[in-house]
């Protein structure tokens, strides 16, 4: 028997993860017979990553539905018939597993099952007993066959479960969790967009999901695309933060935390607050949300996992504009307040904020990129004692805090804005904010390298103040943004 070599229609509309292909192709060529397991975020390209790998080999893609289990496998039994020549009878999910592997002891096979989760029992129980036969197929057929296998999923914590240390499968299965694209090669689904802030701004809309990239990519004015496809009740993303979390129990309470994230970044007791609910009812949500990988929690430059300086994330751009900007107003859309409106009147005047954060985020990875820094993060906390004291400063801020063998060596500040960044923000940097840090307990180096990003440029006198010393450095921010390098 021999499979058949796939074709994918899109195969020539495919852009970017290269580097993900190439580790793709390096497992396709090893002879190591594990099986990856394959799992993402919902719209980062997992289906379309794998079919253009399997573009030109022997390859099946068996793509589960949410049926009944029985349906399922006489749809799998349909799709294999043309690779065995017969219709296989499939009595089990295990079944399933032991005909792939049989297929393939003369020919190597790529076979992926694409949202593998909605194959296994709703109950833990059931599920282990599931997995454990299919982890005894593993064993009694893999040595004689040349299947390569991929088991992927959206539902992230169920595929983690998989390679869980308890778990029949765990050693079983190499992970391959794909993240959302980062700028660099999200200027492929942007080329239409020459210049790099515009691009930029609609990265910071989007995101690195390659589907939002792709809807929102074309090259008229962001206002134009937003409120014909997003703003729009007909759009095909007007309802895709609901549709990412169908799935929940209690969804309102759901959009209530992400609606208080969208703003940005939250203590967990402003999110108690904002839901006018109890600390360890919002915990729950939030390590919910947290296992989906939709937030995180972020800590200050140099603090203890334990700290309780944290603040909660939305990581996700588009899912923080969307639950910023459309879900708080789809009645009045749908009620024919018209998208233009909205978008001059809410976001328009506050898009600048929307994308400073994910700027923020770009520029640390430049920082960790280039300056030989280990970690990078921001870093907040108390003012200096005596101007607390006197109620002159509070709280101090800092965008970049880059470390090295456990010393700060670098710190950094970030700016969006239109108007150039003058000689006042470096004042800052040295009268209050490395100041605070060092009180912080940090330990830092007695010159640390000053970087700073601006997208509205540097006045003459800044510049003038750079030139003379060796630890401060201007970025260019159009180059750095084209060319992915300060």
């Amino acid at each position: 028997m021999t499979a058949a070599i796939f074709e994918w229609p899109s195969f020539s509309e495919f852009v970017a993860r290269e580097g993900e292909l190439a580790e793709l192709e390096r497992w396709w060529s090893d002879s190591e017979a594990i099986p990856l397991s394959l799992y993402g975020r919902r719209r980062c390209g997992k289906s379309w990553l794998l079919r253009r790998f399997a573009q030109n080999k022997p390859a099946v893609v068996l793509v589960a539905r949410r049926i009944a289990p029985g349906a399922q496998l006489d749809d799998f039994a349909e799709r294999l018939e043309p690779l065995l020549g017969v219709r296989p009878d499939l009595s089990s999910l295990a079944e399933l597993f032991r005909v792939l592997y049989r297929a393939a002891r003369g020919q190597k096979i790529l076979v992926v099952i694409d949202e593998f989760p909605y194959l296994l029992p709703v109950t833990e129980a059931d599920a282990d007993r599931e997995l454990t036969a299919i982890a005894s197929v593993m064993e009694e057929e893999r040595d004689a066959s040349r299947l390569k296998l991929v088991l992927c999923g959206s539902l992230i914590a169920q595929m983690e479960s998989l390679l869980a240390e308890r778990g029949p499968l765990h050693g079983r299965l190499r992970p391959f969790h794909l993240h959302p694209v980062a700028f660099d090669e999200a200027r492929l689904f942007l080329a239409a967009l020459d210049d790099p802030f515009e691009a930029f701004e609609r990265f910071a809309v989007t995101g690195g999901m390659p589907r939002y990239l792709k809807v929102l990519g074309d090259a008229r004015p962001i206002a134009d695309v937003v409120c014909e496809r997003v703003l729009n009740p007909n759009a095909g993303l007007w309802d895709e933060g609901k549709s990412l979390l169908e799935e929940m129990r209690e969804p309102k309470v759901y959009f209530a935390v992400l609606e208080a994230l969208a703003s940005g970044d939250k203590a967990s007791g402003e999110i108690v607050s904002a839901l006018h609910s109890d600390a360890q009812r919002v915990s729950k949500y939030l390590r919910v949300l947290e296992s989906m990988r939709l937030v995180d929690r972020r800590l200050p430059a140099g603090a203890q996992d334990s700290s309780r300086a944290g603040h909660w994330h939305l990581r996700d751009p588009f899912l923080r504009f969307w639950f910023r900007f459309v879900f708080p107003f789809q009645d009045d859309l749908e009620s024919g307040l018209p998208a233009q409106t909205l978008y001059d009147t809410e976001v328009a005047p506050v898009l600048n904020d929307h994308v400073a954060p994910e700027f923020e985020d770009h520029c640390r990875r430049l920082i960790r990129a280039t300056y030989g820094v280990t970690r990078v993060d921001p870093w907040w906390g108390p003012a200096l004692n005596m101007l607390r004291r006197s109620g002159e400063r509070t709280s101090e801020q800092i965008d970049i805090v880059g470390i090295a063998r456990s010393r700060v060596a670098l710190i950094g500040e970030v700016r969006w804005g239109n108007s150039p960044m003058d000689t006042g923000y470096l004042r800052a940097i040295e009268t209050y904010k490395l100041p605070a840090l060092r009180q912080s307990g940090s330990k830092v180096v007695p010159t640390p390298k000053i970087v700073l990003f601006s997208r509205g440029g540097y006045t003459d006198g800044l510049r003038k103040v750079a030139e003379t010393r060796q630890d401060v450095k201007l970025v260019d921010v159009r180059d750095a943004l084209t060319v992915s390098r300060p």
